[in-house]
């Protein structure tokens, strides 16, 4: 585990989501490798955020929302997709941070054939859906730990990034105006911003 990368996920997701963009995570699966390169994500603080799963504290569900950090939070969305969040803040306090979208940079011809062979290179991992089926995440990796020598690693970044943006967050009908969605400016592997229509219905992220 790098000291550094768990002292920067220690603290809250708001603060932690723009540090994450560049960060790499890797699956080792038996069918192989995929890496995706993070190009968008998006902070959800907890019982201090309506927006977020855990707004009205523990549950089975979010438990691991509650750290510590550098674990991963997986749900399924919508009974199709599964999508994943890295755990961050002190343990005990919800925080976790959305990975929306990002670059396939290794194991391109296996996240192909997980997304289907029509899908365009700058798609595979274009939404938070589509990022986890690439990584092939299931509920089955949910509490996994990130920053040890396990099948799943999270990485700081080796290269410079570009200039990141921040945003009000997608499809979200509470809180949707905080700026908490960051992503790599002019980086077509960004998914596109949709805001919820009807305030008040039900999160459906």
């Amino acid at each position: 585990m790098s000291p550094d990368s768990l002292a920067v996920l220690a603290q809250p997701a708001p603060l932690v989501a723009p540090a994450l963009i560049g960060w790499t995570l890797t699956h080792h699966h038996p069918e192989g490798t995929v890496t995706v390169e993070l190009t968008e994500v998006e902070a959800y603080a907890g019982e201090a955020d309506p927006a977020s799963h855990a707004w009205r504290g523990p549950t089975a569900r979010n438990e691991v929302m509650f750290g510590p950090a550098g674990r991963l939070y997986v749900y399924l969305s919508h009974g199709l997709h599964h999508c994943a969040n890295v755990v961050t803040g002190p343990a005990g306090t919800a925080s976790a941070v959305l990975l929306r979208a990002g670059r396939v940079i290794e194991g391109v011809d296996l996240a192909q054939r997980r997304r289907g062979e029509r899908v365009a290179p700058h798609s595979l991992a274009r939404g938070p859906g589509n990022l986890g089926q690439a990584l092939a995440l299931t509920r089955h990796h949910n509490e996994a730990h990130l920053l040890g020598d396990g099948p799943l690693v999270l990485s700081p970044p080796t290269r410079a990034r570009g200039p990141v943006v921040a945003g009000p967050r997608v499809g979200v009908s509470r809180a949707h105006d905080r700026p908490w969605r960051h992503w790599l400016a002019d980086d077509p592997t960004v998914s596109a911003y949709r805001r919820a229509k009807a305030a008040g219905a039900a999160v459906p992220r």
